[in-house]
């Protein structure tokens, strides 16, 4: 009968679903980054951190297992980590010449996504052994 005007385009129901479609995922995308990117950047940082105790530690032959274990939590402090003592392994390797200390710590950070929740399970350490 009539034909469309140049220019115009009709009304396509389908198009717009693929596009809400489409908003939906990218939402569903970032939020899931938003859940699980921070305890990834925690335990960056906090495998950071071992490693620096670790070395500063490493040298002071006054400091017990459970000195180096109480600076370690003043760590997991600082990063708000569901950490307790007992999660916390401390090993001294002393040879001839070289001494090294073995920091290593095992923990477990539930994760709620919006249809789906796990937990994201860490271990971080100093890599002395």
């Amino acid at each position: 009968m009539f034909a469309p005007l140049a220019g115009r385009r009709s009304f396509e129901p389908m198009g717009t679903i693929k596009l809400l479609i489409g908003f939906l995922a990218i939402i569903l995308v970032v939020v899931c980054a938003f859940r699980v990117c921070p305890p990834m950047m925690a335990n960056y940082s906090f495998a950071d951190d071992l490693k620096n105790v670790s070395l500063m530690d490493s040298q002071n032959f006054q400091k017990t297992d459970e000195d180096v274990r109480n600076d370690v939590m003043r760590k997991v402090r600082e990063q708000n980590l569901p950490i307790e003592p007992k999660q916390v392994t401390v090993q001294r390797i002393n040879t001839p010449g070289m001494s090294a200390l073995y920091i290593a710590a095992d923990y477990s950070v539930p994760i709620s996504l919006p249809f789906y929740s796990f937990d994201m399970h860490f271990n971080p350490d100093t890599g002395n052994k």
